[in-house]
């Protein structure tokens, strides 16, 4: 007979995971970042790297670290489906999201006519909050998909009975 305290248990085993994932997600992104900008730097201004390219090259990388880290790492308790299925997913959203991101600012830019600094920056700050958001939920969904059941039959691992990866 189950007991009183196991919904308890299941809820904070589910909240324990989403809170690792969120984390790790968080530092991650951080990191990325850091990554980027810092890689960015190294290209353009001091190997004289053209702009554009500089751009693609720290966002082609950054994004990859991110993918293994986030596969190795955020979501290294959920289902495996393939290297080259996950990173074509992963790479997917990330440019739907570019794009989306884009034209957040895009339309506080010039149909809604703003150009103060401040205000592009929200719009910014916005865009990143909502992508981010986005990307974390579609990792999730598709990328990294919770556990499924073996072919044997026996029950599915849900996230609260994940191991979780410090």
């Amino acid at each position: 007979m189950p007991s009183v305290l196991d919904p308890a248990r299941r809820v904070h085993s589910r909240f324990s995971v989403v809170l690792k994932e969120l984390s790790a997600f968080g530092v991650v992104g951080a990191a990325c970042f850091v990554l980027d900008i810092g890689l960015f730097q190294l290209l353009y201004a001091h190997l004289s790297v053209g702009a554009v390219t500089a751009k693609l090259v720290t966002t082609l990388v950054s994004m990859t670290v991110a993918f293994f880290a986030h596969r190795h790492w955020s979501f290294a308790h959920r289902a495996r489906t393939g290297v080259r299925r996950e990173y074509s997913l992963f790479a997917l959203i990330n440019g739907t999201t570019l794009l989306l991101g884009l034209a957040v600012v895009a339309v506080v830019r010039y149909p809604l006519g703003q150009d103060s600094a401040l205000v592009l920056q929200i719009a910014n700050v916005v865009s990143i909050v909502l992508c981010s958001a986005l990307r974390y939920f579609s990792y999730k969904q598709w990328v990294f998909p919770a556990q499924t059941a073996p072919a044997g039959g026996a029950a599915p691992v849900e996230d609260g009975d994940a191991r979780i990866v410090a």
